[in-house]
């Protein structure tokens, strides 16, 4: 195993997989899930539908950011301590074709992973054509410390 991912605890993965089913916000909308983790590497998938594509006739780039958005830093828990956190700081996203239909499969590889920041790359893939390479900072948190009664 790259010794940068010693670290890495699978039953972290299996509890993020299974969040599928109970996480709320913007990644159920899109209807983005979890699918295989590993050392560094995550598989997602996001089903194209109706609602989520252009009048153009085209998938909206804001869902791809937010698809790419969510998945770059789900790859980080499984690797980080227990109770840190990962925030996305900025990332860059390189269109390469329309997604008009199927399903979009993203593969998030980390790196670089220090104490403080991450490098995470996604490359999404529609059918056997690549349509969307990104590449993102995050910063990696401690959970804040608990404020004394004053």
């Amino acid at each position: 195993m790259d010794p940068r991912f010693e670290r890495y605890d699978p039953k972290i993965a299996a509890a993020m997989i299974r969040t599928n089913e109970t996480v709320g916000g913007l990644p159920a909308f899109l209807g983005a899930k979890l699918v295989e983790y590993g050392p560094g590497r995550l598989v997602a998938s996001l089903e194209v539908r109706d609602d989520l594509v252009t009048p153009m006739g085209a998938l909206h780039g804001g869902v791809m950011a937010g698809f790419v958005d969510h998945v770059l830093g789900c790859v980080l828990y499984p690797l980080m301590e227990p109770g840190q956190w990962a925030a996305t700081t900025e990332f860059k996203l390189n269109y390469l074709a329309a997604v008009k239909s199927g399903t979009l499969c993203a593969e998030s590889t980390v790196l670089s992973l220090g104490k403080r920041a991450a490098v995470v790359r996604v490359e999404v893939t529609n059918g056997d054509r690549l349509v969307c390479v990104a590449q993102g900072t995050l910063l990696v948190s401690d959970r804040p410390a608990a404020r004394k009664p004053a």
